[in-house]
């Protein structure tokens, strides 16, 4: 994707100030943090989100997020850590590359990353089961 920015980043087109990274993942500082260390994972090959991606390459992305975040929390002293992937618009997603966010937390910190949670009635439970079971 010529245009793609984080194909860009990833790649080393642009320069980012990089964390990390092997020949198919680059760990970045966001440029735009919600908290201090606030990273980002970006494949160097581009999918635009998590549905384009192989099975393969989101376990290898998951599995970096982990390392990755045990890294962060220890050198960061952080309180916590919100690990968050966003597809689609809608979601929250900005950029068309898939990325995963790896947000150190901290006491205080006023990173607004939470709902209310609401109910779950029989009827819509058993309609949900439904539907989604018969898509896999």
């Amino acid at each position: 994707m010529g245009d793609c920015i984080f194909c860009k980043i990833a790649q080393g087109e642009i320069p980012a100030a990089t964390l990390w990274e092997d020949e198919e993942f680059r760990v970045i500082l966001d440029l735009g943090p919600a908290s201090k260390g606030h990273a980002l994972i970006l494949p160097k090959k581009h999918a635009a989100n998590i549905y384009e991606m192989t099975d393969e390459m989101v376990g290898k992305a998951m599995i970096l997020a982990k390392k990755m975040a045990a890294a962060m929390s220890k050198a960061l002293h952080c309180d916590g850590f919100n690990i968050v992937q966003n597809n689609g618009e809608t979601a929250g997603q900005t950029v068309f590359h898939f990325h995963i966010h790896l947000i150190p937390r901290y006491e205080g910190d006023n990173v607004g990353l939470s709902w209310v949670p609401g109910s779950l009635d029989e009827k819509e439970r058993d309609e949900i089961l439904e539907q989604v079971k018969a898509c896999l």
